[in-house]
């Protein structure tokens, strides 16, 4: 039993030895400077250390605390490696022989900065070289070694940061794991395990980068054979661009990038891919996926810093893509290349376009072929670029715009320099193109459509473009080609001619706010004089006949000028103006000044809405469909109106000039003025075409009319007289609007006669003065507060009138006693008097 108890007693000391073990690291001063000298004379830098603790468990050896490796004065003051944390695990059978010997570093979150000094020597170097020099044996040395083996060395979470000089770099590779191993007698091993990062901006989906080699010794850096291994993958495109220009340049898809390199620095040769899965612009995403790649070879030599025998191949179809020559890092100005591209199908670069640019036809095709050279030779900060190729057999189609161009053969140049004037054969007067003076494509004169068409001249270059269009051209044509390239078109059916002098021009992709570049759409300024034009705008109503007009196209707005056209019926002359810039159509708000000498109302309201010749005018803006006319329900435009004459039914007004203001659907037309009736009337109105059935209402007054004139009018000559009026109504501008309508109406009449009622005057009742007011609802006129001076006396009026023209009036002597009750129609009233006013009469 106390050989039981003992025993467990034993178990129990060898249980808490071992956790205190574990827990606790008994101090190592005196071993700290032995380490400290015996690192910094490995290293060959300076080194410090905050503590060092030994560990027994689970593996004898150090921890780390603050180690410092202090770089090279010449690389700066800050030193080239922190660790926070680092294990040191001693070889055991070192111990045995009395040395201490450490088989395996770990550091924990370290900071690596790599410095490139002013000698364009890096710090790292002389670390290398040194490590080369030692006499170590290879990490997984043989039991029996005597010598010292090199540690295997491992950072998890570490941060690797980059300088030029003085100058901290904004690229940096953080979550780093990396390990370092001499693999062999003369061979040493790295892996790399990290995430590309800018600390200047904010990056993501940068993807990972992995890089595994081996070098080996050699007496110097360049000559050090070596063989790595890079890949870089699942980065995203536009955050790569940000990581290295400073900003997204728009473009989307994921990158993978291979690249091998083996030989030596002071020659070394490069093998590499690269790949980029759906190929878009940011704001592109319909479209089957465009995958692009390209298969790089060249050797790079150290001492010329740069590529020879560069050789690259994209496949493109049943063509290819190629580059081949010698070129310096960038920054160094040195170019001897060659670009050919060799039957190209027309089809794939519809394709890359189609990724790149919006508002393309969905089902435009392309065939034809590309091809082509180019020089890029230099030694300066600008290469010389010389070369030219060629469309051949070019058709493009659009079977939904029933456009079709080609077969064209379309030649190209490429150059580089100061523009020294338009191409050859180009118009006169294109003195405007002007390309920059570094490398560009230049294109044209060229016809897209055969004869008569305009002449199309140009450029391409890294900046932007710019495309000029001269000469008389088919207006139908060439809206058709417009959106065939992409962009915004009038939908309209149209007839006629136009001389041209236009320039399309535009820059690719500026930054944005922190996300995406922002694509700006062409600018196109210039001139056009429309010659015998017949529009017909979809949505829009009937059409528009353009005898002439001149229009210019401003970058801020167009100009519409010299107008000489014909609409509902009548002949419009005048001028429009339209903003630009300012996103789309319905964002932008028109100005115009036109005149007509004569406008029928009705047959506005028929052009407006055609086949519906025969409705009332007070419907003429109605639409037939379940909102206002698509043209109008995306239009907003204000301006000035004036028509000689307005006919509306049998009623004319003349001098009419009203201010008139279109908003999406709604119209409103204020300060509207004219003769009328041989008075002055005002108004103003407005109509909601957004609403089903649209609302109408205004106000108004009239002076000095006169009703014999409105009796005449209505072929009946049931009124005479002078009047003035003023009124306000409301209403849908559905069928049957006055039947529904409500509507007050103060009115003034004097020196009038009533000639189909008779009271004791056989020619009809005079009316000295009649005033008072009236107001419509459910079809009738209900009359109030209405006094009546005439030859028989004065009367108080009252009762309807219905737009039927049937009467239920009263009228009612001032005195109180007698009167009269006229009934029937306006055309044939009943007139019979009170009993009092019977007697009054006998």
């Amino acid at each position: 039993m106390s050989l039981f108890s003992s025993k467990k007693r034993v178990l129990a000391v060898a249980a808490l030895v071992l956790l205190l073990l574990f827990l606790l690291r008994p101090g190592a001063y005196r071993l700290k400077s032995r380490i400290v000298l015996s690192m910094s004379a490995a290293l060959g830098r300076s080194v410090d250390l905050s503590s060092v603790h030994i560990r027994l468990l689970p593996r004898p050896g150090f921890d780390l605390e603050n180690l410092v490796v202090y770089d090279d004065p010449a690389f700066g003051a800050e030193p080239i490696l922190r660790a926070a944390e680092v294990t040191a695990d001693v070889r055991l059978l070192s111990l045995a022989r009395g040395k201490l010997e450490i088989a395996r570093l770990d550091l924990t979150e370290p900071s690596l900065n790599l410095v490139r000094g002013e000698s364009g020597r890096w710090n790292i170097e002389a670390l290398l070289e040194r490590t080369a020099h030692t006499p170590l044996a290879p990490t997984g040395k043989a039991k029996s070694e005597p010598r010292p083996a090199f540690p295997y060395i491992e950072a998890t979470s570490a941060r690797i940061n980059f300088k030029n000089g003085q100058e901290k770099k904004p690229y940096t590779l953080t979550n780093a794991d990396f390990s370092l191993w001499q693999d062999s007698e003369n061979a040493w091993g790295v892996r790399l395990k990290a995430q590309p990062f800018r600390t200047d901006l904010s990056v993501n989906d940068m993807g990972q980068l992995r890089v595994s080699g081996t070098w080996q010794r050699a007496a110097a850096l360049r000559d050090t054979p070596l063989d790595f291994s890079l890949e870089w993958n699942r980065a995203q495109l536009g955050q790569l661009t940000k990581f290295l220009t400073g900003y997204d340049q728009g473009w989307r898809g994921g990158v993978q990038l291979d690249a091998t390199l083996t030989g030596t620095p002071a020659n070394l040769q490069i093998a590499s891919s690269t790949v980029i899965d759906d190929f878009r612009r940011y704001d592109i995403t319909a479209g089957e996926a465009l995958r692009l790649a390209t298969v790089c070879t060249g050797q790079y030599h150290s001492t010329d810093r740069a590529l020879q025998d560069l050789a690259c191949n994209a496949s493109v179809g049943a063509g290819s893509i190629q580059l081949k020559g010698d070129v310096g890092l960038p920054g160094s100005g040195k170019y001897g290349l060659l670009l050919t591209a060799e039957n190209v199908p027309a089809s794939a670069v519809l394709a890359l376009v189609r990724h790149a640019k919006k508002n393309l036809p969905e089902d435009l095709t392309a065939t034809g072929t590309l091809h082509g050279s180019a020089t890029i030779d230099g030694h300066g900060v600008q290469p010389q670029v010389e070369g030219r190729g060629e469309f051949s057999d070019l058709r493009l189609i659009s079977a939904m715009d029933k456009t079709e161009i080609g077969p064209r053969t379309v030649p190209f140049v490429v150059k580089s320099g100061k523009w020294s004037g338009a191409p050859k054969g180009v118009h006169r007067d294109l003195p405007n193109l002007r390309p920059p003076d570094g490398a560009r494509l230049e294109f044209g004169p060229v016809s897209m459509s055969g004869h008569a068409a305009p002449k199309i001249s140009g450029w391409i270059a890294r900046s932007g473009y710019e495309v000029a269009v001269v000469g008389e051209s088919d207006v139908a044509r060439d809206l058709n080609i417009a959106r065939l390239a992409g962009l915004a078109a009038l939908r309209a059916t149209t007839e006629g001619t136009a001389q041209l002098d236009l320039t399309v021009s535009g820059s690719w992709a500026a930054p944005g706010n922190g996300v995406a570049a922002a694509f700006r759409g062409p600018r196109i300024v210039g001139t056009a004089k429309l010659k015998d034009v017949r529009v017909v705008v979809q949505g829009g109503g009937g059409p528009m006949e353009i005898a002439s007009a001149d229009l210019q196209l401003l970058p801020d707005r167009v100009q519409v000028s010299k107008l000489n056209a014909k609409a509902a019926g009548t002949s419009w002359t005048g001028s429009l103006e339209v903003p630009r810039g300012c996103g789309t159509p319905s964002t932008c708000e028109g100005r115009f000044d036109i005149h007509t000498k004569q406008l029928v109302l009705s047959e506005l309201g028929a052009w407006i809405n055609p086949g519906t010749k025969d409705r009332p005018w007070y419907r003429a803006l109605e639409s037939t469909t379940s909102g206002p006319a698509p043209f109008l329900a995306g239009v907003r435009a204000s301006g000035r109106v004036s028509v000689d004459r307005l006919q509306m039914q049998n009623v004319g007004a003349t001098g009419v000039v009203g201010k008139v203001r279109l908003d999406l659907g709604k119209l409103e037309i204020t300060g509207l003025s004219g003769d009328f009736l041989g008075g002055k009337s005002t108004a103003d109105v407005h109509f909601n075409l957004s609403a089903m059935p649209a609302d109408c209402g205004g106000s108004g007054t009239l002076k000095g009319v006169a009703l014999a004139r409105w009796a005449d009018a209505m072929k009946d000559p049931w009124i005479e007289g002078t009047a003035t009026a003023s009124y306000e109504f409301s209403g849908t501008c559905a069928g049957g609007f006055w039947q529904t309508a409500d509507a007050a109406m103060r009115f003034d009449v004097r020196d009038g006669r009533l000639p189909h009622i008779t009271l004791s005057e056989p020619s009809g009742i005079r009316m000295k003065h009649f005033s008072g007011q009236a107001q419509l609802h459910a079809g009738k006129f209900v009359v109030s507060d209405a006094v009546l001076d005439s030859g028989s006396g004065q009367f108080k009026v009252s009762g309807t009138v219905s737009l039927r023209r049937e009467l239920g009036l009263k009228l009612v002597r001032e005195t109180g006693t007698g009167g009269y009750a006229v009934s029937g129609t306006v055309a044939a009233p009943r007139v019979s008097a009170s009993a009092v006013e019977q007697a009054k009469l006998k």
